[in-house]
């Protein structure tokens, strides 16, 4: 038996704090319960009641004389920790706590919350909430929650942080015919959380698919490591809220200032295998397709439709989405051909015309779908006076069964009330409607991103490298914490990163013109210096760096420059002296970065650097560490892309060292939590191999 099944398939339930008042939460619990045909036992709890909608109540729950599955408790919040003591004493073990005031509403009550979980742990119980609407489970018929009804049923567990979202969503799924197996609010979180709940229902036989919405996780590595661990199984969709640009992270450090909610969370969600949904259409369109379709295992998208505008409209939104209509083969054209008149086109889409009737829709879909060459179908239909929408719904129904192939389909009606009919005909017998062509195709979309990280996905893809020296890393940071910094001087963020194998070029630091110049004869003409000292973070700004020297007469003058101009600069500052740095070749520019997220922990950037990066923030995130597999894709999903790929004649860069050079810099980070972030900027990439020219890195 599952630790959760007392909360998710109850026996029996006690709700703490049943009302006789109607209209009071403790009241509504009880006759949902009882109304949406909960076959199980019930127990309301209210000392001051001798009898609550024709049930016997008690006065506690250990008075209840059966053994009690899940306690519903819907109590102020200050009685809740005596309420969760006597549930602990009777051995129930799972509480749904309704009752609100707590972490949402400041220290006390997060205290309270405190508590509560720790009474809870000690008697073995587990905890879902506080401050939620409660449970609504269709296989049970059991509406546990103070929601209006139970959701329209199906096999999507949606689990939402938002209460009154579930609500909303109660009722929508009526209008939409989007069915649940469970529709479960999830709250503060103080116990279960969203990959406890993944875990569960990814063993659920009533749930094919597990839909979120999320304001935020509270532990993202433990939220990555569920869902790769379950996504072969089930696939999970996410609406993420609250994803505008939030202020900078530190103004420190590039990465801090480009490092938004929505970058980490996408590359998160994108490395957990959770499918991205766009708003809250979105998330009822893709969870309704990923719960009645497999996944799409292949990138060939054909499009059938009896109209140009529509079939125009998904192609648009076929390329926005991430899977572009390509040209069929000759063959399957062929195949087009029989189910049109001369003037119709067996392109892609394919363009039956609005002659287009029930026997053509049949012909079309079946031969499509048994091609080889077709990987996933959306097949649109415009309205005419011809034909009836009913008829066309089940010639598509007809098609798919007789093609007898394990192949996605979405489907389109657009028109009226006739064709809300057939589209909800089709909907009924498994396949997903949609009521305009771009829904449709982010559906099938959503399909085709499921089954690449049902290809892709590797637990332990990340193997650490062995010929990095740690030892050398702590004597450097524990250096500049015995000295109170909290920022490493650049001579030693560069000893760091060649202590992880990153390549950066020769350099050393001069306290005099002398050692200067031996340090440049040393390194190899032409040199740059750049003035070191705790204080003095931008460079630049204090005239404090000089480029392209090639004599030892330019090294003396620019040295005893750049000490005079950052005396002047900041007269307190403690000039350590200047690095002398061998001047690498012009090449491509780009920039690689770290920084520590508050729920997912360290994560690595990647995208073109220079001066443009905070303008353009071209840039790409993960959560670390990476392999070099997938810092390779990062190299990749910029918009810049083309420049590394070799653009204008320019011969491609050396992607795979840059891929390298991400994964040891995610190593690093992660090897060592006291660094906060951390900026390899620039970055210059050859086509045979790169140089990582400036370094910065801050500890916490």
């Amino acid at each position: 038996m599952n630790e959760l099944d007392p909360i998710f398939k109850p026996r029996s339930i006690a709700v703490v704090g049943a009302s006789r008042t109607p209209g009071a939460i403790g009241h509504t619990v009880v006759k949902n319960i009882l109304d949406s045909g909960y076959r199980g036992k019930v127990y309301p709890v209210n000392p001051k009641a001798d009898e609550i909608l024709g049930l016997k109540c008690y006065k506690s729950v250990l008075e209840i004389p059966d053994e009690v599955d899940l306690a519903v408790i819907t109590v102020p919040a200050r009685i809740c920790p005596a309420v969760i003591e006597e549930c602990g004493k009777k051995g129930v073990k799972g509480a749904a706590v309704i009752a609100s005031g707590f972490s949402e509403v400041g220290k006390e009550g997060a205290e309270l919350e405190r508590k509560i979980v720790e009474i809870a742990r000690s008697y073995g119980m587990r905890i879902l909430g506080p401050n939620i609407v409660g449970i609504m489970n269709n296989p049970l018929k059991c509406n546990a929650s103070f929601g209006p009804y139970l959701p329209y049923p199906g096999k999507i567990a949606m689990i939402s942080q938002s209460g009154a979202l579930v609500i909303a969503m109660d009722a929508r799924t009526y209008v939409d015919k989007v069915g649940m197996s469970h529709l479960i609010s999830i709250g503060n979180m103080a116990d279960l959380d969203f990959s406890d709940l993944i875990e569960y229902f990814a063993g659920d036989e009533d749930t094919t698919c597990i839909s979120l919405y999320v304001e935020g996780i509270k532990d993202g590595r433990k939220f990555i490591e569920t869902c790769r661990k379950v996504i072969s199984t089930r696939p999970i969709v996410a609406l993420k809220a609250g994803v505008s640009e939030r202020g900078a992270v530190a103004a420190a450090s590039h990465t801090g200032s480009l490092a938004g909610s929505a970058k980490i969370y996408r590359a998160a969600f994108r490395q957990a295998g959770v499918v991205w949904a766009y708003n809250l259409n979105d998330l009822f369109n893709r969870s309704l397709a990923l719960s009645l379709q497999p996944p799409m295992k292949g990138d060939n998208l054909l499009v059938i439709t009896n109209g140009g505008g529509v079939g125009v409209l998904a192609t648009d939104a076929a390329e926005r989405y991430g899977v572009p209509l390509k040209d069929a083969p000759e063959e399957l054209k062929a195949e087009m051909r029989k189910a049109m008149p001369e003037f119709g086109s067996p392109k892609n889409p394919v363009d039956l015309t609005g002659m287009a009737g029930a026997e053509w829709y049949r012909s079309s879909v079946e031969a499509a779908l048994r091609h080889e060459w077709v990987d996933g179908l959306v097949v649109l239909y415009c309205e005419t006076a011809m034909t009836d929408p009913v008829e066309i719904a089940k010639a598509i129904y007809e098609a798919k069964q007789a093609a007898g192939v394990n192949k996605p389909v979405t489907v389109s009606f657009v028109g009226g009330e006739a064709a809300l009919k057939g589209g909800e005909w089709l909907q009924t017998h498994g396949i997903p409607f949609y009521r305009s062509p771009d829904e449709a195709v982010s559906a099938i979309a959503a399909l085709r991103e499921y089954g690449r990280y049902v290809e892709t996905l590797r637990e332990g893809a990340f193997t650490p490298f062995t010929d990095v020296d740690r030892e050398k890393v702590r004597e450097i940071l524990e250096g500049a914490r015995t000295d109170g910094r909290k920022a490493l001087l650049e001579p030693e963020a560069k000893e760091v990163f060649r202590a992880y194998g990153i390549r950066v070029p020769p350099g050393k630091m001069a306290t005099t013109e002398d050692e200067a110049v031996r340090i440049a004869e040393e390194v190899g003409y032409p040199v740059v210096l750049k003035i070191v000292s705790p204080q003095i973070i931008h460079k630049s700004d204090a005239g404090g760096v000089k480029v392209d020297l090639r004599t030892a007469d330019e090294v003396r003058e620019k040295f005893r420059e750049i000490m005079e101009n950052a005396r002047r600069y900041d007269p307190n500052a403690d000039l350590k002296g200047v690095y002398v740095q061998h001047m690498a070749p012009w090449g491509t520019e780009t920039i690689i970065g770290t920084v520590r997220d508050p729920q997912f922990g360290p994560t690595i950037m990647f995208g073109l650097g220079g001066i443009f990066v905070e303008v353009l923030k071209d840039v790409t995130f993960r959560v670390a560490p990476v392999s070099p597999d997938e810092a390779l894709e990062m190299t990749a999903e910029i918009n810049g892309a083309d420049i590394l790929r070799g653009a204008r004649g320019e011969k491609p860069k050396d992607v795979k060292a840059i891929a390298e050079t991400i994964a040891r810099l995610s190593q690093l980070v992660t090897d060592f939590p006291e660094i906060k972030e951390c900026d390899a900027n620039p970055v210059i990439v050859y086509e045979d191999g790169l140089s990582v020219v400036d370094a910065r890195i801050i500890l916490s």
